[in-house]
């Protein structure tokens, strides 16, 4: 979630690189060649002593030891499992292992039931039964809070390592609001464990941190778990299964050993994690305040297109909140709404926008911090006069422009003051009138809800104004979430007009 709404990233460590993302029709699509991930500067896993760390205590193997270990397809869990295998191996004890994948592959639920044990005779069956588990390795939350890993737990018993990462499942493709229940995957978590024997930590953060690689972030759990003793092999068995793996050995042993430091002194851990610089910055940085929230939104506006512009919202938003104190003392919510409805439709993304936005040097930043190496872009783009229609779905066809194209952007973005003038050659489109008529809409609903906001109505109002926040997209794919919208914003305004009290007298 950013301050200017929700944002997709793809995560490159885990990309199953099919480049399907490139069919997207948003201009923000941007292929970078040559390029290699970066660790985050001022930090990383060698700035941590891991030798004065002690040694954990090891549980009791008088009879098996059940571990659980989830997640998703694609990241290790198996791998997980399998080196706990291996160290149990080289230490002479013994090691059932079931990894029940079903159909998953990449992105899919994931378990691995492990049964350790003194002697491998004493495995009778390796399965995890209900309340079996003495320790839920739990690498994705999702598949963690799910009902057959918490019939696993034994309240008070079993202990529980939890990455608390929200890595969203399908879904989220095919439902663009849609939102991790993380509060409540914890509370079930905790609630069935109990919270003295639950440990949680964000796991994927720290391996980008250190490592600029999510995959670290399963062995980084491992050593987590380990520390808190709750692995029953020693840590250089488990050091020497990483070896024996040979896949990223360095890398793989000092996340291994980063999570125990994370374990054993969480204090310090944060403190090295903690370098200058490593808060969220920009859009990124969500407001504290209503009237921060409203200052930024201007700023925009002023570097979109000019001061006038922004005044022009300014002023809209101060009539709405001086109309809304005066029907509801104290309330803000229609303010906030608009505000953030009324900034939507003024800073719709036209071709001066996209040239702006790739010229300002704040993209150049964001690629330079991410990535290593002789870097070349190849932006992937559909101009309305030169792209070709694709025969089969009418969409206009995307094209590819080289690193070139960063000097075109800079002369676009100069020609943004003819946007909406005589001379904006791109504003005789249909999309460019769409959105301009769209604007003074938006701006007329506003002055009705102004004019005729009560506190019975208030919830209306901020219903309706919200409305246009559901248009996402670009070009065809926003025309099309717009024409859905507009059904959506008459209901809404029409449950405005009608008021809870006329409603009541109706029904009488």
């Amino acid at each position: 979630e950013t301050e200017l709404g929700r944002k997709r990233r793809i995560d490159q460590s885990a990309c199953n690189k099919d480049f399907s993302c490139l069919k997207g029709f948003c201009p923000s699509f941007v292929t970078v060649s040559g390029a290699k991930l970066k660790a985050r500067s001022g930090v990383s896993a060698t700035s941590f002593d891991t030798a004065s760390i002690p040694e954990p205590r090891l549980p009791d193997l008088a009879k098996p030891f059940g571990v659980v270990v989830t997640g998703v397809g694609g990241t290790g869990v198996v791998t997980i499992g399998a080196l706990i295998g291996m160290a149990a191996h080289l230490e002479g004890k013994g090691c059932g292992i079931i990894d029940m994948a079903g159909l998953a592959q990449k992105g899919g639920s994931v378990m691995s039931h492990l049964r350790i044990a003194q002697r491998p005779e004493d495995i009778a069956t390796i399965r995890i039964a209900a309340g079996g588990a003495d320790l839920v390795l739990g690498c994705d939350m999702v598949v963690a809070g799910g009902k057959k890993v918490l019939s696993a737990i034994n309240p008070g018993v079993t202990e529980v390592v939890l990455n608390t990462h929200e890595q969203l499942p399908g879904d989220f493709t095919r439902n663009a609001d849609f939102s991790l229940p993380t509060e409540r995957l914890k509370r079930a978590v905790s609630k069935r464990a109990g919270e003295k024997h639950v440990h949680m930590i964000d796991a994927h953060k720290i391996a980008m941190r250190l490592f600029a690689d999510s995959i670290m972030a399963n062995i980084f759990m491992l050593g987590y778990a380990h520390q808190f003793g709750r692995i029953p092999v020693s840590t250089a068995s488990l050091e020497e299964a990483i070896r024996l793996n040979g896949q990223a050995v360095a890398k793989n042993i000092e996340a291994f050993r980063a999570g125990r430091l994370a374990a054993h002194d969480p204090k310090a851990f944060d403190e090295l994690l903690a370098v200058p610089g490593s808060a969220p910055q920009g859009a990124r940085r969500l407001s504290e305040s209503l009237d921060e929230m409203i200052a930024r939104r201007a700023v925009f506006l002023r570097g979109y297109q000019n001061e006038a512009y922004a005044q022009r919202f300014l002023d809209q938003v101060a009539k709405v909140r001086k109309a809304e104190e005066a029907a509801t003392p104290g309330r803000t919510d229609l303010t906030d709404a608009v505000a953030r409805g009324l900034f939507k439709v003024m800073a719709y993304k036209d071709e001066y926008e996209v040239a702006r936005l790739y010229s300002d040097g704040s993209f150049a930043r964001q690629v330079a911090a991410q990535f290593d190496g002789d870097l070349k872009m190849t932006y992937h783009l559909a101009p309305p006069l030169l792209a070709r229609t694709d025969p089969r779905t009418g969409a206009p066809q995307k094209m590819q422009f080289g690193s070139w194209m960063k000097g075109g952007f800079k002369v676009l973005a100069a020609l943004k003051g003819l946007r909406g003038t005589a001379f904006d050659v791109f504003g005789y489109s249909h999309e460019r009138k769409t959105e301009r008529k769209l604007i003074g809409e938006y701006e007329a609903m506003v002055a009705e809800l102004t004019g005729k906001l009560t506190a019975d109505n208030h919830a209306a109002a901020v219903a309706a104004a919200s409305v246009i926040r559901s248009v996402r997209g670009f070009g065809h794919i926003k025309a099309r979430n717009l024409a859905k919208a507009r059904g959506d914003w008459e209901k809404s305004m029409d449950a405005f007009r009608v008021s809870p009290k006329i409603s009541a007298r109706a029904a009488e």
